[in-house]
């Protein structure tokens, strides 16, 4: 995601430098791509300037990285963040971030299944949703350069606090990757020696699957700071499965089609 973003900045901003910080060899991965055009092995030097510190991790370095960079950012810079959960991040970014320098919880309702700068894209953000943890524009000046940032590169703004993100996320972006990925299990499992059913298979099963190729290294922490939200999604998914089950041999069954394609409109529409 930081990538894509510094990415999508260039090309819309051709004015800015960008800096980056990480390993060695990803920074000179990002470089080649044009992500940006410095590159910093000491966090505090990377940001000692920075008008804007865009942190692309997990959440768990993200949350330990807060103090390294409230001690070396500028006064009159903001802080955000890319990170799939929101409440444990901007509670600390509350608690380090006591002085002049804001920090802003978001999180880019975008991504791919394969991580890495390698596979960034300028044009990943254009039509998502990037949800902000804030109240609106009417605050810090800040926040509304972010906001006007995040228009210009082609996403849209949607506020809110952290505990309704991270319900809502819980629902529309964490269930499906558990879904993809218990479906990738009952399909492997049930493949037997002949190749079968998995042979079988079209393009169906791929768009289906295609989640379950994002790897456990960058869901491991959103599972571990949102788990009571996707146990919930998780017991809801259950019922509607249980209540396909009980009306297989139903035309109750046929009004579950109907919602769900009702369902998807409604989301196409929102492109």
């Amino acid at each position: 995601m930081g990538g894509s973003f510094g990415l999508a900045l260039r090309s819309h901003f051709p004015q800015i430098e960008i800096t980056g910080y990480d390993r060695a060899e990803t920074l000179e991965r990002a470089k080649a791509s044009g992500a940006i055009q410095r590159a910093e092995s000491d966090l505090a030097a990377a940001v000692r300037s920075a008008d804007l510190v865009y942190i692309a991790l997990p959440i768990v370095p993200a949350i330990e990285s807060l103090a390294a960079v409230a001690a070396a950012v500028p006064s009159h810079a903001l802080v955000t963040d890319a990170c799939s959960t929101k409440s444990l991040i901007c509670r600390a970014g509350r608690e380090y971030f006591k002085s002049n320098s804001f920090f802003l919880g978001g999180h880019p309702m975008a991504g791919k299944e394969a991580s890495g700068v390698e596979n960034a894209d300028a044009e990943l953000l254009r039509g998502a949703r990037y949800a902000l943890i804030a109240a609106g524009e009417d605050g810090d000046p800040r926040v509304r350069a972010f906001a006007a940032m995040v228009r210009e590169i082609g996403a849209e703004p949607v506020w809110c606090d952290a505990e309704t993100h991270d319900w809502a996320a819980a629902i529309v972006s964490h269930l499906p990757q558990l879904l993809s990925v218990a479906l990738a299990r009952v399909v492997q499992d049930e493949t037997d020696e002949t190749g079968l059913p998995l042979s079988l298979a079209g393009s169906g099963l791929r768009d289906a699957l295609r989640l379950a190729a994002s790897p456990y290294g960058v869901w491991r922490d959103i599972c571990l700071t949102n788990n009571d939200n996707i146990s919930h999604a998780l017991d809801r998914l259950a019922q509607a499965l249980e209540h396909l089950r009980t009306h297989l041999r139903s035309r109750d069954l046929e009004q579950e089609f109907v919602a769900s394609n009702e369902l998807y409109k409604t989301l196409h529409k929102l492109k």
